[in-house]
């Protein structure tokens, strides 16, 4: 009899569930360190941030006079409006704005007319008295002469006398016209008072001005002032007399040391400040007028907390 045998099927291999074959083992120890060292690095970078520095500093009680600074300007110390002290029609203007000039220069001309006519008048006024005082005197020598001899009465000698006194009297009126004369016509050139700037013009040539209408405005050379708008408050702290230090805006280079010369006395309703005037003396050469400039000055003393 014939044996069938049945040869034995190759079954796969089942691996039992929650085991892992030998070689993934080191994989998933290496995935497990790099966890634990991760959280360990963050841990560590936390406790780091909550390190806080204190530093510590004694206070004590002192005077304190901080220092305020403020812009300005560098002004002139003396102006002077300068006018014609006669009118008329302005002939010849000589200097504009911005021109040095010194004392006596002649800045303006008007037109002379008038005034030649006033000094040929006033002349011929004072020829006149002066040949009427001639005969006057002639005729009181003549007077007193025949007085003392008797051909003549009293009463022609006081007259004569009367007459003399009269024509001695038109000769000083019109010395004293003629001078007037002669002044008005010097009068028609505007001179320069003291040397300095031409800071203002207010006149054309072809004009016509009146007398004492302001033509030219001069800052006088010298001592500048450092001028400033300055808060009231500010000036309520600051010591009655203190020393300012002014620096040139453009070159802090350029220094100077000035007092306090003048406060005004009212705020300006426009700005609500108080214009302050420093006086510079030996003003530095490179501080012209109109020049920016700072001014830094301490306050007053007062009891504060110091660190």
């Amino acid at each position: 009899m014939s044996r069938n045998v049945t040869s034995p099927v190759s079954q796969p291999s089942v691996k039992a569930p929650g085991l892992l074959s030998f070689p993934a083992a080191p994989a998933l120890f290496a995935c497990t360190a790099a966890l634990l060292l991760t959280g360990c690095q963050k841990q560590e970078a936390a406790d780091k941030k909550l390190q806080i520095m204190v530093r510590t500093e004694t206070v004590a009680m002192a005077d304190y006079a901080p220092r305020t600074s403020l812009t300005g300007v560098i002004a002139a110390r003396t102006l002077n409006n300068l006018s014609f002290r006669v009118g008329g029609r302005v002939a010849e203007r000589f200097v504009d704005v911005g021109q040095h000039v010194d004392q006596g220069t002649v800045l303006a001309r008007i037109d002379p007319q008038e005034q030649e006519s006033d000094l040929r008048s006033a002349q011929a006024d004072l020829d006149a008295a002066k040949a009427q005082l001639t005969q006057s005197v002639a005729a009181f020598e003549r007077q007193k002469t025949l007085l003392a001899q008797g051909f003549t009465t009293r009463r022609d000698y006081d007259a004569a006398d009367q007459a003399l006194k009269v024509a001695q009297g038109s000769v000083e009126a019109a010395q004293s016209a003629f001078s007037n004369a002669q002044q008005n016509l010097s009068f028609t050139e505007l001179k320069a008072g003291a040397a300095g700037v031409i800071t203002a013009r207010q006149v054309e040539t072809g004009q016509v001005v009146q007398a004492a209408q302001t033509v030219f405005t001069v800052a006088e050379d010298g001592d500048r002032d450092a001028v400033f708008n300055v808060q009231e408050t500010l000036i309520a702290k600051t010591p009655a007399s203190p020393a300012v230090t002014i620096t040139l805006l453009s070159d802090p280079q350029v220094r100077a040391t000035g007092k306090v010369r003048e406060i005004s006395p009212a705020v300006d309703p426009a700005s609500g400040s108080i214009r302050v005037k420093v006086a510079i003396p030996d003003t530095p050469a490179g501080m012209p007028l109109g020049a920016a400039v700072i001014g830094s000055v301490s306050a007053k003393p007062a009891k504060a907390i110091l660190l």
